[in-house]
């Protein structure tokens, strides 16, 4: 009874993020009472896979004993502090080991609450630093097609994933776009896919020389004078569909950005931590940009916190006496919240500990291997994956490419079969993705894979 009056409060009072609430009028949402290592469990006791990580956020498991107790003995020292003139040792410590495990030149620290914010963060400091260094005409963006890096006006100005804008683009500011490498429809016509390229796992196209990156260089020998950054999300596009790309096209943007004197930002808010198969997915490319955002894993999921990285180059811009004008005004109130602090300095020790990063090798091939298998399906047009993530693209059609019509919500079936295998498939459109917590074991992934099975089975896809 407790539970039912639960959900009747919850139609009544709350609103839900990327959620049509009418969807709920005639059946319940999930109640989630607590949760234990992959799994989280409703108020009636069934477990289920958490199969995306909370929303991409969840590294080391729900409950995790050491980021408990940094957070707890945390909450007996100082739970917060406004970082204005002001500092705590838990901030101090924290940006040490960012700087450690990152490229070398990123050495400046800049914390706020969330991933968007740290997008935010790094465009405002990339127009600041080009006024301030007599380069006042760069103060326009690049960015993909479908590339995705917030919902604030700002970072929804970077991008296209329509439904994330609609009714908003007359708030935004213009930006330049450039087609997504998007393996599977490829915007330069090549067809045939060939096998996953050695150095990350991506797919790239047979005879494909990176051509969709043309308009980027037009746009660069004509326009760079007037561009402050590019901004991409390095390998893997999350909200924009899953979608891998070849870690040749990221190296050719870090060069072409260095050719023409424009910042590359990288948002690494869903690719951090490990995602890929290594610590940052800048590393498959060998890379280093002007400004790396992070967020979601930096806390281990545990609490919101995020932080813009950034060179002394770009910090000594800001560099000088107060009547200089130069200071950057942006802050958040819980910028470098010492119990998110804490939280992420726990995170990274458990990197440590559990040489987390060393035991992905056996967890990937498990699972890029074994989400082939459903290929075997006429709806899964495409499958494709890099490091602990995997996606399914579902299709009318495997031979055109051809999607189903949007009223069909192929993927929202496949999301509420899933509950009833124990798995939260929470898809983008119709393409089903796992975001699997790194602590996963290869007997829990093989079993998730079972469970994919049965759901597509389920629904006779």
């Amino acid at each position: 009874m407790e539970t039912e009056r639960l959900l009747d409060v919850d139609m009544k009072f709350l609103w839900h993020p990327y959620t049509q609430m009418k969807d709920y009028e005639d059946r319940d949402l999930l109640l989630v009472d607590h949760a234990d290592g992959v799994y989280l469990f409703d108020a009636k006791g069934k477990r289920y896979y958490d199969t995306i990580s909370s929303w991409w956020c969840i590294l080391h498991g729900h409950n995790h004993p050491t980021i408990k107790s940094y957070v707890k003995g945390q909450l007996d020292r100082l739970e917060q502090i406004h970082f204005a003139g002001t500092t705590h040792e838990g901030a101090i410590r924290l940006a040490e080991r960012l700087a450690s495990i990152t490229p070398e030149p990123l050495t400046r620290v800049f914390y706020s609450d969330d991933g968007s914010t740290a997008c935010e963060v790094a465009i405002k400091m990339s127009v600041q630093y080009w006024k301030q260094t007599g380069h006042k005409s760069k103060d326009r963006f690049i960015a993909l097609e479908r590339g995705y890096h917030g919902d604030t006006i700002g970072t929804m100005s970077l991008g296209g994933v329509p439904a994330f804008k609609g009714p908003f683009d007359r708030l935004t500011f213009d930006s330049f776009t450039i087609p997504t490498p998007y393996c599977y429809h490829c915007p330069c016509g090549i067809e045939t896919a060939s096998p996953a390229c050695d150095s990350c796992g991506t797919p790239r196209a047979s005879g494909c020389a990176i051509e969709c990156l043309e308009p980027l260089r037009r746009l660069l020998e004509g326009r760079a004078e007037d561009i402050a950054a590019l901004i991409l999300e390095p390998l893997l596009m999350g909200a924009g569909g899953m979608i891998v790309y070849p870690v040749e096209y990221l190296q050719e943007v870090a060069r072409l950005c260095r050719r023409y004197g424009v910042h590359l930002i990288l948002d690494e808010v869903a690719t951090g931590f490990g995602r890929t198969g290594r610590m940052f997915a800048l590393e498959h490319a060998g890379i280093c940009p002007d400004f790396l955002c992070i967020s979601k894993g930096l806390t281990g999921g545990y609490l919101p916190m995020s932080a813009t990285m950034t060179t002394e180059d770009v910090f000594s811009a800001f560099y000088g006496d107060y009547n200089e004008g130069k200071t950057f005004f942006h802050g958040h109130t819980f910028t470098a919240n010492p119990l998110a602090v804490a939280a992420a300095l726990g995170s990274l020790r458990v990197f440590e500990e559990e040489k987390t990063l060393e035991e992905l090798s056996q967890k990937v091939d498990v699972l890029q291997s074994g989400i082939r298998g459903l290929a075997r399906f006429d709806t899964v047009g495409d499958i494709r994956g890099v490091g602990m993530v995997a996606s399914l693209e579902l299709v009318a059609d495997k031979d055109s490419k051809k999607p189903f019509p949007p009223r069909e919500r192929r993927g929202f079936q496949v999301y509420l079969e899933g509950l009833k295998h124990g798995l939260i498939l929470r898809p983008l459109g119709d393409v089903i993705y796992l975001f699997l917590p790194l602590c996963v074991t290869v007997d829990q992934i093989n079993d998730i894979l079972s469970r994919c099975n049965a759901t597509f089975e389920g629904l006779g896809l």
